[in-house]
């Protein structure tokens, strides 16, 4: 980090931060200097907000000078900035030492006293900085110095077993984690991949897909990916995962190698923990097109989105003794990893919420959150509709008002508007997602059921069709089975239909919609009893009486849908006995 020279001290409230022992400290009640533990990067953007107290610094200054040379969402700047807080904020009475300025960047509040470029204080029992040059501290201070020499020694002594202590505990809860080294989670670099074609051609092909990987990679949030540039410096040198880890400084490795043949490639891809140096995913794409830079964004793109999936699960699954809001998230983001019910909607919402009772001012935490609660009012999952929706509301609007350029923000916003029946402004949304990130798969897939539910089928099946592509094992790939069924049965595919509803049923016994559908298109097709049961069961997994009568049905359809509705779902629930209101 370049912004502070590495031996100044700055003593601010009760704290004092010293660059040359790479330590915040502070004074406790008996007037002793204790040291705080906390991570690197913290102390890095801590030091640059010092440095620059009562002046705004942008993001973007902050994640240049703590992250040179690397590749970093803001989503990063985020989790460290709420890692300061918590510590710097505990008890105080008035709000944060660190400002958050909307649309630019953070300031610090605190009155900062530079005590200039000498050795770290000696820690005694009065705190007392022993510094040739350092300004007097004002801590019982003439006191301090009319102590007998052994009292002195005795009082130092205790503060060193003190800060033995705190380390030695910090080290212990950090090897009890499971996570000994101070690597960022989700810190990866992406190796050069291997051309096995034998075409020399072929190579720039096949590092435009490392180069590219890289750069949809980052935009998983809470960690940062290292540059190509310094990637490919590690081309055809053998050395271990390991090692490349550590002088990386990342806890996972992505490699692989292509094939390709015409307009055929396959690529294969594996992650690598560069901790134990074992193999925890790989997976292999296969791909065809003759546009050769539709070829590469088809690979990366798939490749981008099942290792984002991979990596949260691993990330969530690690075990911790105090949770912060980070780990709620990526908890409540892996229960979302299963296919969707009442209880893991319930489940992720809970442990959202407890993220952003941690962090008020988690974006991450306020849009999944307004994702979910209006996400199971769509799924019908839930006898909170209303509130659920008033609520998402509100967060989908902080979110996007804190970061416009967040996805995820705008996903949410999309979400609630969707759960309020407004699909033509929710296409909207859904289409600045992808703008923001092309692999957004969600996005992709409501497009197509908005497209649905406003009676445009032509432009139903594509986007939905791009969503499996994408993310062949998502876990909501049930619901994108099912919007293409029910366009099948529209256009009057009835066969077709009945085979993605099925499937859409055997992906998520838990869907509403797809129990109806299949009950008029049993009913259709003659069976009457298998009509009866699945109407049944639509009925019993509404929360709402949706599939009361037909009226209630249909409501959220637009009226260019209804026409095409009554000759083929109408009709079969009439004919599997449903009344009309």
């Amino acid at each position: 980090m370049q912004g502070l020279a590495p031996s100044e001290i700055f003593q601010f409230e009760d704290f004092r931060l010293d660059r040359r022992s790479g330590g915040l400290f502070k004074y406790n009640g008996a007037d002793k200097l204790e040291p705080i533990a906390i991570g690197s990067r913290a102390l890095d953007i801590l030091g640059v907000l010092i440095e620059r107290a009562g002046e705004v610094a942008s993001k973007d200054e902050i994640i240049a000078a703590v992250w040179p040379g690397i590749v970093v969402e803001d989503g990063n700047l985020t989790v460290q900035i709420a890692a300061l807080r918590r510590v710097l904020d505990r008890g105080q009475p008035n709000g944060s030492f660190i400002q958050t300025v909307p649309g630019r960047g953070y300031r610090f509040a605190a009155r900062v006293t530079r005590c200039g470029a000498d050795p770290p204080p000696a820690v005694g029992g009065n705190g007392e900085d022993r510094g040739a040059g350092a300004p007097p501290v004002s801590r019982s201070a003439t006191a301090a110095r009319a102590r007998q020499k052994s009292w002195r020694l005795i009082a130092a002594l205790f503060v060193v077993f003190a800060v033995f202590g705190s380390l030695a505990a910090w080290i212990w809860d950090h090897h009890w984690s499971g996570i000994a080294d101070t690597r960022p989670r989700f810190s990866m670099a992406v190796l050069p991949f291997t051309n096995l074609g034998g075409d020399l051609d072929q190579e720039h092909f096949v590092d435009a897909i490392t180069r590219d990987l890289t750069t949809d990679l980052s935009g998983i949030g809470h960690g940062f990916v290292v540059s190509p540039n310094t990637a490919f410096t590690y081309r055809n040198k053998s050395l271990d995962s390991k090692q490349i880890g550590r002088e990386l400084g990342v806890r996972y490795l992505v490699e692989g190698d292509v094939r390709r043949s015409g307009s055929k490639v396959r690529a294969t891809a594996q992650l690598i923990d560069a901790v134990t140096d074992a193999v925890v995913w790989a997976q292999q794409f296969d791909s065809d097109t003759g546009d050769l830079v539709a070829l590469e964004d088809d690979i990366t793109s798939r490749i981008a989105v099942a290792l984002g999936i991979e990596l949260i699960d691993r990330e969530a699954a690690r075990p911790t003794r105090q949770p912060d809001a980070l780990d709620y998230i990526l908890r409540g983001a892996a229960v979302m990893n299963a296919p969707k019910t009442r209880k893991t909607y319930a489940e992720a919402i809970s442990l959202f919420d407890r993220a952003l009772t941690l962090d008020p001012q988690a974006v991450e935490a306020q849009s999944k959150l307004a994702i979910h609660l209006a996400g199971r009012v769509g799924a019908y999952m839930t006898d909170t509709a209303a509130a659920d929706v008033v609520r998402a509301e509100g967060f989908a609007a902080q979110a996007v008002a804190a970061a416009p350029r967040s996805a995820l923000a705008h996903f949410a916003k999309a979400q609630v508007l969707y759960a309020q029946n407004r699909c033509d402004e929710a296409v909207y949304e859904y289409e600045t997602v992808l703008t923001l990130n092309r692999n957004f798969a969600a996005a992709y897939f409501h497009i197509g059921l908005c497209k649905l539910l406003l009676g445009s089928l032509g432009e139903t099946i594509p986007p939905v069709d791009h969503a499996i592509r994408l993310s062949p094992n998502d876990p909501d790939i049930g619901f994108w089975y099912q919007a293409i069924g029910r366009a099948y049965f529209l256009e009057g595919r009835n066969q077709e239909g009945v085979i993605l509803l099925e499937k859409a049923r055997g992906a998520n016994l838990a869907q509403v919609w797809v129990r109806a559908w299949l009950a008029s298109a049993y009913a259709l097709n003659g069976e009457a009893e298998r009509a009866v049961t699945e109407l049944a069961e639509a009925r019993r997994l509404s929360s709402d009486n949706r599939y009361s009568s037909i009226a209630r049905s249909i409501a959220a359809w637009a009226p260019k849908a209804r026409a095409r509705l009554e000759t083929t779902y109408i009709a079969g629930l009439r004919k599997a006995g449903m009344p009309e209101e």
